[in-house]
């Protein structure tokens, strides 16, 4: 048991190492001459995702198990919605930013699970939310508490909420439902979401071609990780190693897009995770039964 929570913390580790050089990757696909829009990466990232585990359902049968259609529904329109906002945001702000934003769901799942699950609320709660909210404030002001709400924060916000319905949606489902199907479902969704966003002509650029299909096969390699990491730590533990996602985008947007971090930036990112790990930890009281490890088995980007 200790070796395989070893191992789940390293796998989480390198999640966020992918997570981070996607969002690297799709910002800039975004900034090139000849770019891809938010639509059409977005339409990308599940192409590829969904072509993967197709592949996987073909190598072992029996793996692709639907249920409770209504949720599955939700978890795909709901994700898909929060990727392709996301997309959006990281077209307008930089990479760690957008990330940051939209890594902030885990508390807007805890208000969502007040009304869809029956949780009550705690004090911890209303000190996660203000804690994050101070972060969020930091980083949109470069270090300060100027407030700046354009459209790639207010799509980082949206991108935040879509993603805790999402979330809210694979904790209903996970005990009856296998993460593979689940995240086929959530490919599906992306791709019905994101398609009618992607009929501008697309960029012809091999370079651009090469960098969507990077940010498809990163996406699916971390999300694979975070899946597989959840089956031997507890969704708290795990929740403080994801974390590193929102750190890892600024970390290697320096080196990759040359974006430059200030020092308060930098403690809005550390005061906004801290928020958010808060807020998964104690946002709400511990249920009576036990979920499966793995019931949060991807983020919404």
């Amino acid at each position: 048991m200790k070796h395989a929570k070893g191992r789940a913390r390293v796998e989480l580790f390198f999640s966020a190492v992918l997570f981070g050089i996607m969002a690297c990757l799709a910002k800039a696909a975004s900034a090139r001459a000849d770019h891809f829009d938010a639509g059409q990466l977005t339409t990308i990232r599940f192409a590829v995702g969904a072509a993967i585990t197709l592949g996987l359902f073909g190598a072992r049968p029996g793996t692709f198990r639907p249920g409770r259609w209504p949720l599955l529904a939700a978890r795909g329109i709901f994700g898909g919605l929060a990727v392709l906002f996301y997309f959006i945001a990281l077209a307008y702000v930089p990479a760690g930013e957008a990330t940051l934003l939209n890594n902030t769901f885990p508390v807007f799942a805890v208000i969502l699970a007040i009304f869809s699950l029956g949780e009550r609320p705690t004090i911890h709660l209303a000190g996660a939310l203000a804690l994050t909210t101070l972060g969020v404030v930091l980083v949109m002001g470069g270090g300060t508490l100027r407030i700046g709400l354009g459209p790639g924060e207010l799509a980082g916000g949206i991108s935040a909420v879509l993603g805790a319905a999402a979330v809210t949606a694979i904790r209903k489902l996970r005990a009856e439902v296998n993460a593979p199907t689940i995240f086929f479902a959530f490919c599906l969704g992306g791709l019905l979401v994101s398609f009618p966003f992607a009929l501008r002509p697309w960029p012809q650029d091999p370079a651009t071609w090469a960098l969507g299909v990077g940010v498809g096969v990163l996406s699916f390699g971390a999300q694979i990780l975070m899946t597989d990491a959840y089956g031997a730590l507890t969704v708290g533990e795990a929740a403080v190693w994801q974390q590193l996602t929102p750190v890892a985008s600024f970390m290697w947007a320096v080196p990759l897009l040359a974006e430059p971090i200030s020092a308060g930036t930098a403690v809005g990112v550390l005061v906004g995770a801290a928020g958010v790990v808060y807020g998964s930890l104690l946002g709400h009281r511990p249920e009576l039964g036990h979920a499966p490890a793995d019931v949060v088995t991807a983020g919404p980007t």
